[in-house]
């Protein structure tokens, strides 16, 4: 085992109120591609078109091909490792919640209860109209964006698009759990998306102890990060979860 992994898992063992916070790495390895790489979603469907609240309101048909496109990519998908050790954590009762930046369901489907979805859920579409919710069905699929069944209008995915503010319960409840949590496990996820970016920095400054767990040092590192795991999530999460059995 390796030692920071150790070290991490005897500081979540002390921990009484640990929260993770988790981005796209957390999700590359069930073959979800990240929104920035060079081969990301951003690569195929630009933001400026495809990702703004003005865009989907200017032309929601257009804007709606690539909710297709991406619900048909997650409706093959599945937990990898990483998810489902973090699921076992939950269920240790070592890990009180998850903040997730990512849209795809899978800390659910691998087990997760406490979910707060900063950005939504691209599984789900709600009426711009009613704000009747429902889950997006690919087979109603038909080349154009879908229509409430209750009222006529337009339903939008039930993500957060550049340009709208982040859901006041998923705020509330994430600057809620970053206030009282002492640990926080950091999980595939950079300083660069904000405000989620400023939710581990929150943590630390009041006294949370931070493990980050990414294949690449990020501005979390030289700043707030105790203790920094190098690797894919799929392979450092089952030996922190491993290393937590075993204490």
């Amino acid at each position: 085992m390796k030692p920071r992994i150790l070290e991490a898992a005897r500081a979540l063992k002390k921990a009484h109120h640990a929260v993770a916070v988790t981005g796209a790495g957390a999700s590359v390895e069930s073959g979800i591609p990240d929104f920035r790489s060079p081969n990301g979603i951003w690569e195929t469907y630009p933001p400026d078109r495809y990702a703004t609240i003005e865009a989907f309101l200017d032309d929601p048909d257009r804007v709606w091909q690539m909710w297709f496109d991406l619900g048909a990519m997650l409706g093959d998908v599945l937990p990898n490792p990483g998810h489902h050790a973090l699921a076992e954590l939950e269920a240790m009762g070592h890990l009180h919640a998850i903040i997730t930046q990512n849209i795809d369901n899978l800390h659910q489907a691998a087990g997760n209860r406490r979910v707060i979805e900063y950005h939504g859920n691209a599984r789900r579409m709600r009426c711009l109209d009613c704000d009747a919710g429902t889950a997006l069905d690919l087979a109603r699929h038909t080349g154009s964006a879908p229509h409430c069944v209750a009222c006529g209008g337009i339903m939008k995915p039930d993500v957060v698009l550049f340009g709208e503010i982040i859901p006041e319960l998923a705020m509330t409840e994430s600057e809620l759990l970053v206030r009282r949590c002492d640990f926080v496990l950091i999980v595939g996820t950079s300083a660069t998306v904000y405000p989620a970016a400023g939710i581990p920095a929150t943590a630390k400054q009041h006294g949370a102890f931070v493990v980050e767990c990414n294949v690449e040092e990020t501005d979390f590192t030289c700043s707030i990060t105790d203790i920094f795991i190098q690797g894919k999530c799929g392979e450092t999460l089952p030996l922190l979860a491993q290393a937590m059995r075993e204490l």
